[in-house]
């Protein structure tokens, strides 16, 4: 079989367009409001402590077509037990589904029109609420409130538009605890918070693409300063497909810099799919013709010592065989670095048959001693195997194993088709594992219990009225104001921006200094746990308007500052007229540049060093009293006039 053997880093675009790679994105942003989407319930109050726990078990429903999605089929066979734990501060009746839903917040609402407007997207006139099934457990109800505010939208990256599908305003689910057998456990503190969802087109080329405009977004809805931040606050799912593949949702990336390399894995993993899928038909091996046995062969192994089965014979659980009829060699082909398909499989019998101690398989591809090979041969023998056959051993108790069989049956039956639909969680080492099957159009049906909501032109006008700069926008301008680079994007996204350009509109100070002070310095700080929050808009409206006035504090800006925040007990004002008192004239620094001179001769003959080394003596002393352009000048005067009588017997 052939194998894409490039790595991610001697991937070129080149090769992703062979690939026929197409990504695009759906990030999660939680609104700054402090109330719940559809209750009264108090919003961004996080805790792990809680006052009771509702044990739940979910089933699915038919959709208002009758048919039932695929998503929720896999979550009922995995029969968990779903334990919330409740915290009455922030969880009220409504989020167990005990009563029906408040009105929509007003304030999510506009927050969601406003950020949508920011993003040119096209606004509906009419809010009508879905509710969209999870079975997961991740929402108490099995459905989750959502709507959609805005349309065919887009944001410019590079030289051209990425293409927005829709924003939609939804709530939030629960934080998941732990997942082990059959028990998740949530905590439900953020179940309910409003939340926006924006979704791209897949137009993104190339891994790094995937993740500047997960970024772009990011940064956009940051600028408007009515977001939350934080661990948690902002997520995103990548989608991802190759020619001949099926769009695969990466869930809950992490973090953005890991969303090149988890398109990387995905895009070399639908291609490995597709080289099995044809190697396979070279075997003759289509869904039609495909074929498996499976036998209990528990009774082959209760001598083994290979840990793994050694430890379920103790539980008194059973050991089950699976043999996939002419599949050698496919169990052991690479799929993501690091990964063969054995894993495709290992994730579906974890997931789905909730056998979640790992190893919970054992293949005939294994490099490692194992098994003795009499219980091989006896084992081989019970299903019948030949030399193209691949086994697969799977344990656990009586109906888990059952499902266990299952899963691997059709997980290798997929395999002659090519590419499952499939949901899968983002891993820390950049590859991704199975989650559940890709839900379907069926999961969306009307809600009853709230009626459609018209959003007024009048309130539309006076959304747009305050929107923002839009954050490309911001770039630009800052860019011509030479602000360092490493700041532009920072200062662009904060909600500090609008306030940074109106200080540096009227003022005569180089922009570059305001942003080096309020948004450099300022992490300088916070390292050193000072309280930044001290740093008004009228501190910083005062020491710029100083800086303005009196030239040298230009250069005690910083000190002046940190001496503030240093010493809590001290006005910013006192500390001020403190700073401006030690300002002196070039009359009062004349007699030191000659003592200077006189006692402390430099080794260099070099003038320019010279002036080097007089100059940092003498600002070591007057730095923030006079300026240093102020110093340079007498200087520089002084150094060509050495003959003057102040230098007393110097001169003869």
């Amino acid at each position: 079989m052939a194998v894409f053997l490039k790595s991610f880093e001697e991937m070129t675009l080149a090769d992703y367009q062979e690939l026929g790679l197409k990504a695009g994105l759906e990030i999660h942003q939680q609104l700054l409001t402090d109330k719940k989407l559809f209750c009264h319930c108090p919003a961004g109050r996080y805790s792990r402590t809680y006052d009771a726990e509702i044990l739940r078990h979910m089933r699915p429903t038919l959709s208002e077509l009758g048919e039932y999605d695929g998503t929720a089929l896999m979550e009922f066979k995995t029969k968990k037990e779903i334990i919330y734990r409740i915290n009455h501060e922030s969880v009220c009746t409504y989020e167990m589904d005990d009563t029906p839903p408040f009105e929509i917040n007003q304030k999510a609402l506009d927050i969601a029109l406003e950020i949508a407007s920011l993003l040119n997207y096209k606004l509906v006139d009419e809010i009508h609420i879905a509710r969209k099934q999870y079975l997961d457990g991740s929402i108490p109800t099995g459905f989750q409130r959502t709507t959609i505010v805005g349309i065919d939208g887009w944001v410019p990256y590079q030289d051209r538009r990425i293409g927005l599908i829709q924003l939609g305003l939804e709530e939030d689910a629960c934080r998941e605890i732990s997942d082990i057998g059959h028990q998740r456990v949530y905590i439900t503190d953020r179940l309910g918070m409003p939340l926006i969802e924006m979704v791209t087109q897949p137009e993104l080329r190339t891994p790094q693409e995937v993740a500047d405009v997960a970024n772009l977004l990011r940064w956009a809805v940051r600028s408007t300063g009515k977001v939350r931040t934080g661990i948690g606050a902002a997520r995103q799912d990548v989608n991802v497909s190759i020619t001949g593949g099926t769009r695969i949702e990466i869930k809950g990336v992490p973090r953005t810099p890991l969303i090149p390399l988890l398109v990387y894995n995905e895009a070399i993993r639908q291609y490995s799919l597709l080289q099995i899928r044809a190697e396979l038909k070279r075997r003759d091996i289509v869904p039609e013709t495909f074929r498996a046995v499976s036998a209990d062969v528990t009774r082959y192994l209760t001598k083994t010592s290979w840990d793994p089965i050694y430890q379920a014979l103790k539980r008194g659980e059973l050991v089950y065989c699976v043999n996939l009829l002419g599949f050698r060699g496919i169990l052991s082909y690479p799929t993501q670095t690091g990964k063969m398909f054995a894993r495709e499989i290992s994730d579906r019998v974890r997931v789905v048959a909730c056998l979640t101690r790992l190893p919970n398989i054992l293949t005939s591809e294994s490099t490692e001693e194992t098994i003795d090979s009499l219980a091989g041969k006896r084992i081989r023998n019970a299903v019948n195997a030949k030399a193209e056959d691949a086994l697969i051993l799977v344990w656990g108790n009586a109906k888990d194993v059952q499902t266990g069989v299952q899963e691997i049956i059709i997980r290798a039956r997929e395999a002659t088709i090519g590419i499952p639909s499939e949901t899968r969680q983002a891993l820390a080492d950049g590859t991704n594992g199975f989650e559940r099957i890709l839900p379907g159009p069926e999961r969306m049906y009307p809600d009853t219990d709230l009626p459609p909501l018209a959003i007024t032109p009048e309130r539309m006008h006076q959304i747009q009225t305050l929107l923002p700069t839009p954050l490309w926008e911001r770039i630009e301008k800052y860019r011509q104001l030479q602000i360092p680079e490493h700041l532009i994007v920072s200062i662009a996204s904060s909600p500090q921006a609008s306030f940074f350009d109106e200080l540096v509109q009227p003022s005569t100070l180089p922009a570059r200094l305001i942003a080096i002070l309020m948004f450099e310095k300022i992490h300088h700080w916070r390292r050193q746990r000072l309280d930044t929050a001290r740093l008004t808009r009228e501190v910083w409206r005062s020491l710029f308007q100083a800086l303005e006035k009196y030239p040298p504090l230009e250069e005690a800006g910083s000190q002046l500052l940190e001496t503030y925040l240093q010493n809590p007990e001290i006005s910013f004002q006192t500390l001020l007229t403190e700073f401006i008192s030690l300002q002196v004239t070039p009359d009062q620094i004349q007699p030191d540049i000659d003592r200077l001179m006189r006692e402390n001769p430099p080794v260099t003959t070099k003038s320019d060093a010279r002036q080097r080394y007089w100059m940092g003596k003498l600002m070591s002393r007057y730095r923030g009293r006079v300026s240093g352009r102020e110093m340079r000048k007498l200087l520089a005067r002084r150094m060509s006039h050495p003959q003057s009588p102040s230098m007393g017997a110097n001169h003869e």
